[in-house]
Order: C-alpha cells, then structure tokens, then sequence
C-alpha cells in the first residue's frame, strides 16, 4: 500500500550499544563529577566547590569581616542563583558548618543566632540567623582582584567564579575536611596553623626535608574541641608518611575535691566530633546496665564551656581506675581515622603524605605571588605611562592650555604636538621610558588623561607629587622585576607572607593557642573488669521461666521465695558480684553472666534474655560459677559428650560461644564439673554404665564421643565420681545411698550398661 500521506517521513536513527558498556561510561561520567567536584577538596586552597562558592559568594556581597551581617537566607540564595545550582537546604548545611568553632578549627564564616551546638542540635533556619566573612576567610581570598587564580563561567555562562582560592594559609590541614566520593573517601584532621606555618617555613629553608623533621614541628593535629593525644609518635610518624592512619584522642579530665575524702571528675574537653548529649546519654546507659561498677553518676553542668560531672560509688575508687573504664566503654576516647585524600591541581586525587600536602600548597602560593607580580607589573606600566603625560603636561603647560582651549578636536591635536624631548626632570634612570610613540609624542591614553585633568592638578605641588610617585613606582616596578627573576626572592616573599598570617592567627592570639595537647595512654586501660567491681556476697535465684535476680548478701537458701503467677524456683546458689556465671543452654552454647550486672532482689528480677541472646526455644540446662582451670563434663542427649576446661567455654559477647555440636533432635543434656577417676552414666531406659574417665578426651568444642549405647531413647543423666569411694545417689525417701561394689555396671565407653541398682530414683537422676 503506497503513502499517500502529505506528511513528511521522517527516518528514525537508532543506535545500539552494550548495557554493561552503556551504564560504564555513564557511571564513571558520574563518578568523576563526584570525585571532582562535590566530595574531595584541592590541596591547594583546602576547599570543596561548594565551601568555595560560598566564601565568593559572601565576598560579592561585601560581607567582610567589619561588615554588617547579612540574613543567611540571602547568602544560600545567591549562591543556588549564582554558582551552586543545588538545594538550598545542602548549601545552608554547608555554609553553618563552616560558622561552627566545634567543628571547624579556624571558622570561615561569623555566624550570628542559632548554627548549632555541641550536644548536636541543629542550626535554626537559614531566616532566623544571620552572617558574613571572618578575618581568616579574607585572607583566604586576598588577591582575586589582582588575577592571581583563573576564573571560569558559572553554570549557566552569565558570571565567572575561581577555579581555586589564593589561599594565603594551608587551610586543608587547618580546618581539616572530610567527605565521600565514588571508590574513595578523605578524612583530614584540622591542624594548629602556627605550627602548620612552622612547618611550612622548615621546608622553605630545606626543600629536602624529612617527614621525621617536619613531624617536630607539626606534632599532630589539634582539634578544635581540644581532647587529650595519646597516640605514640611513631604511629603519627607513619599516618604522615604514608596519609593514612588513626589518632587516638580522650577527654581532658581533673579531680575536684570536694573535701573529707570525697572528690568527682570534672570532663572540661570532650574528643572531636562527639555530641556531648549522646555522650551522656551513652555514660547513663553504663550506670543503668551496670557495666561500670565503679560510676555512680554523670552530670551535665555545662555553660559555654564543658563540664561534665563524673561521681564514683565510693571514696575508696581510683580516678584513673574509672576513667580507664570509661575511656574503653564509651566516647570519652576516640579514634579519628586520617585519609588524606586530596585533588592534586584540582584535577588528579591522590593519598598524600604530610609534606606532599605542604609541597602543593607552597606551590600554590608561589603560581600566586608571580601571577600576582605579574599583574601589578601591568598596573604600574600603565600608572607610569599616565604619569609621563601628566609631566609633559606640566612642563608644556602653556602650550596645552592653548590647545585645548582653541583647537577643534584637542585629542587629535595633543597626539599629533611635537612636544620634543622630555624636560631633564622628567627624564628617568630606571629601566622604565615609557611607551615610544615617535619624538615627543603622545599615546592615546596619555592623551585622555590630559583631558580628564582637573584644573586644581594644575599645580606647583602637585607636580612634585607627579614626580615622586613615579619616582615611587619605578623603584616599585623594579624591586618586582627583581622578585620575578629570582626563586630566592620569591620563596623569601612567600616565607614574609606566611609571617604576617601567624601574626593575625598565630599561637599568642586567642583563636591561635593549641587545644589539643599530647599526653602517653599509660597501663591503667589494662585494668580487668573484675578489679573494678566492689567484693560482695550475693544470692542468685533463677526461676523456670528464666527470670533472675540477685540478692544481697548469702541469703537462706531454703527461704520461699516470689515468682510470677506460673513461674517456680529452678536455680538458687550462693555468689559474689565479681564472679562469672555460667549459663549452659540446650543449644549447646555457653553464656557469660556477670554478678555484679545482675538486677536486685527487688521485684520478681528480669529475663535473662534480656541479657544475652539465647532464643526462646532453648532451655536453661544449667546455671553455675564459672572457676578458672575447671573442668567440666559436657554431653547431649544423643549420648555423646566430652571433657572442656572451664576457660575454654566462657563466652565474651551477648551471643554466647557454641561448645557442643548437636544432631539433628538433641540437646544438651547436662554440664556437670569433674572430679574423681569415673563417669556414671544413666539412660532413659534406666540403665547405668560406669567406666574410667581418663577414656574421656579433654576437647574445646565439638560433639565428642559415644558415653552410652542405646537402642531407644537416650541420656538421662551423668556424673563423675571417686570408683574407690562408691557411687552415691538419693533415694525416693531422701536419704543418701551409696553403692560400692559397681563391678556389675562397670563396662567399657559406649557399651549399653545393665539395669539400675535398686532404689534408684524414678527421675533417673544422681542427684
């Protein structure tokens, strides 16, 4: 069928390509933008696009440091319109952050109202607060008039903005960054900037110089939160060299006597980025879980400044006993992890180590200063051009009166004028003549000058002035013509920069000081739990249902006791709140109970599920006194069992530790402790076996071996005992019996065994 359609066909072009080919070039598209130009920072000025625009954002403004504030909403506004075409929330974020001296060593931004606080609350809305520029922020940006970076098209081509800051500091070490990219992460720790300019200075002296050199004058970092070091030199050492590495940080703390023996720890610095309030509430959660004996109560006293504090349960406790305790359980010490991920160029990333970081920066600093040379060079060139019209001027001056006054077009006429060589004081002995039109003529920029005069210039005294200044600026001139010819020179120029920085923000001003001092971890973080723990009796009591408690001091054992409705007694011992217990479950796995976290004989107790992770369906088998170097027999329902020292099942998380390995439908049967030469074993069909012990084998976990054969059923019950000394059992009266001559049961391991002595008990028990 033909087309006979007035509508013009049009052919369709389709192309095809593999998916895996497709989405690879798309993601990697992708992975670059990320990696560029959102999550790692240049080396050179420390700044991330969007930290970057909002500095020049603020600077267009005119938000200087002596400015007044401005309504953040306004500063995130131009930023999105202008440069950062993101949300305004993300910007916001990005901008408070800058303003917090919690986290930024050395903050970029002045903030006025809510940014924040330690605790971790958040910054009020961008409406309600207000900002603009820190003194430190302007340096950071001086020479952007004076063509010192490059500068590129916004987003959308209607402004221009830096590719980089001047960056008079190395602020990438001084406030630190932190951010993730794809395949990548950094993580820079802020650094004092006196000891950065320290360093910076070594190596100007010697660009040879050592990381073990440039490590003696850049100790370490120095949070802004302050905190005690207590990581050793040499793992400093080695996070420097090679860029990765961690920083052990604690708290700062002291001792307040509070008189007659009685004292409390008073917390005045906390680690680096750690909410105080989740710190707290973290410290809260020890007291209530009993997990440090040794820590009564934490209090929150703080002001503008931290204070936290630390009461111990008793006048007898060593303060760094505790606060070992809390520096392994909590917050109060830290580990900051250092990536030192940067762009090097802006254009390459790559893990630096300290003295690369520094290299990039001075680099930086030098392409500045002859960029900046450069341009002032140009400046003068044409100041000094102007300036040797204005001379001609002056010492024609009759002769330009007359032209302009009378001549139709005056600018035509003063270029086309002759006006010979230059008096003997305008000549020059500086390298500088001035631009050579032909004999004692005038450029057309000298030209507009003369007629943009003012008549009050037409002075004596201000052509003295005429001539001083360019006395002035050819002296200028060639002092950075000099500059621009020597490396000496210019490395000398740049060490005079860094100087006047550590003048402004150095050690002796209130912002400069270090925070962060350097102290050794010593031995007391060693400390066992148990040595924490005050000695006391206690009586533990367990119930069917798995509730337990603990009462203070031996109580009678045979004491009634409360349980819920439908609960009774199942495990009642005497104890102390330093031991361990041992909780055997049918799972075959071992618990670890502490007695001294165990809740009071208050109320029915909690369920010990609650403290460890045993699942509903496992049962109870046993519950016991953990003692060192003990052993113990273990064995399963199917029969099978084996001898465990005591260390070797005790479990040290929640989840308990897996001892003996269970077919499918057994259970654990029993966990009795050993002592004697010989094992008895019943079954559920009421036979008894006895045999050596020593044909036992000791393991560490497993399913062991064969204790009874059966044809049906299976274990009921075990034990050990003296052969000598007969095996003993209660009969259904009570009373003790014991059988001595057991040389009808005696057989060897996992023979079926022959019926029970008479007056065994019903239960097939032999306790």
């Amino acid at each position: 069928m033909s087309d006979t359609s007035d509508e013009p066909h049009i052919e369709h072009s389709l192309t095809s390509e593999p998916l895996a080919r497709a989405i690879g070039e798309r993601y990697l598209t992708y992975a670059l933008s990320t990696i560029m130009h959102r999550a790692l920072p240049d080396a050179r000025d420390g700044l991330k696009p969007v930290h970057r625009r909002i500095l020049y954002a603020m600077r267009e403004l005119r938000l200087s440091a002596t400015s007044a504030f401005r309504k953040s909403a306004k500063i995130s506004g131009d930023v999105m319109g202008n440069y950062h075409p993101h949300g305004d929330s993300a910007i916001y974020d990005a901008m408070a952050r800058l303003a917090q001296d919690f986290n930024v060593r050395y903050p970029l931004v002045d903030g006025q109202g809510n940014f924040g606080n330690i605790d971790g609350d958040n910054p009020a809305a961008s409406r309600y607060t207000e900002a603009r520029l820190t003194a430190i922020a302007e340096t950071l940006m001086d020479g952007l008039d004076e063509n010192a970076v490059d500068f590129r098209p916004n987003y959308d081509g209607t402004l221009e903005e830096p590719v980089v800051m001047p960056a008079a500091f190395p602020n990438l070490l001084a406030n630190g960054s932190s951010g993730i990219a794809v395949g990548m992460a950094t993580n820079i720790p802020p650094h004092n900037l006196d000891e950065l300019i320290t360093g910076c200075q070594a190596m100007l002296r010697n660009p040879a110089i050592t990381i073990e050199e440039l490590v003696t004058h850049i100790p370490g970092p120095d949070f802004p939160t302050g905190g005690v070091m207590v990581e050793p030199k040499e793992t400093i050492l080695e996070s420097y060299r090679t860029g990765r590495g961690s920083f052990r940080t604690r708290a700062k703390w002291q001792v307040e006597d509070l008189g007659r023996g009685t004292w409390q720890i008073i917390v005045t610095q906390i680690p680096y980025q750690v909410q105080k309030s989740r710190l707290i509430e973290k410290l809260a959660e020890l007291i209530n879980l009993k997990k440090i004996p040794l820590l009564a109560d934490i209090r929150d006293e703080s002001a503008e400044d931290v204070r936290l504090v630390i009461e111990p349960r008793n006048r007898a406790v060593e303060p760094e006993v505790l606060m070992a305790a809390l520096f392994k359980n909590s917050d109060l010490e830290t580990r900051f992890s250092m990536n030192m991920n940067v762009l090097i160029d802006g254009r390459v990333p790559k893990v630096c180590s300290l003295k690369e970081v520094l290299k990039a920066f001075l680099d930086h600093r030098r392409d500045v200063l002859l960029r900046r040379s450069t341009h002032r060079v140009e400046k003068i060139d044409h100041r000094l051009e102007v300036l040797e019209g204005f001379i001609i001027t002056f010492l024609n001056l009759d002769r330009v009166i007359d032209i302009i006054r009378y001549d139709d077009d005056p600018k035509r006429a003063l270029m086309a004028e002759n006006w010979g060589k230059p008096h003997k004081r305008a000549m020059s002995e500086k390298d500088y003549v001035g631009p050579v039109m032909g004999e004692g003529e005038l450029s057309e920029l000298q030209a507009d000058s003369i007629l943009n005069m003012r008549l009050r210039s037409l002075r004596r005294l201000e052509e003295i002035e005429l001539l001083r200044e360019r006395d002035a600026l050819m002296q200028e001139r060639a002092d950075l013509a000099d500059l621009l010819d020597s490396d000496k020179l210019q490395w000398k120029k740049i060490g005079a920069e860094l100087e006047s920085i550590r003048k402004q923000f150095g050690r002796d001003t209130v912002i400069g000081a270090r925070r962060t001092i350097f102290a050794e971890a010593g031995d007391v973080e060693e400390i066992s739990y148990e040595s924490m723990i005050e000695r006391e009796p206690i009586t533990i009591i367990c119930s069917q249902m798995g509730w337990i408690r603990a009462l203070k001091g031996h109580a009678d054992l045979t004491t009634e006791q409360k349980f819920k409705d439908g609960d009774t007694a199942r495990f009642a011992f005497h104890a102390e709140t330093t031991d361990k217990i041992l909780l055997v479950a049918a799972n075959g796995r071992f618990y670890t109970l502490l007695g001294a976290s165990l809740p009071g004989g208050r109320g029915m107790g909690e369920p010990v599920r609650l403290m460890v992770d045993l699942p509903n369906e496992a049962e109870i088998i046993d519950l016991q006194i953990f003692r060192p170097g003990e052993k113990l027999l273990v064995a399963s329902t199917a029969g099978d069992g084996f001898v465990v020292i005591s260390d070797e099942v005790l479990a040290q998380t929640r989840t308990g530790k897996q001892v003996l390995s269970l077919g499918a439908g057994a259970k654990t049967a029993l966990c009795r402790k050993v002592h004697g030469d010989s094992v008895a074993v019943v079954g559920d069909n009421r036979k008894v076996l006895v045999f050596p012990l020593s044909e036992l084998p000791e393991m560490a976990k497993g399913k062991g071996v064969r204790l009874q054969k059966y044809k049906d059923g299976g274990l009921s019950d075990a034990t050990t005992f003296v052969l000598a000394a007969g095996l003993s059992w209660k009969d259904p009266a009570g009373r003790t019996r014991t059988e001595t001559d057991l040389t009808e049961w005696q057989a060897a391991r996992a023979t079926a065994g022959r019926m029970a002595p008479r007056g065994f008990p019903r239960d097939n028990r032999f306790d």
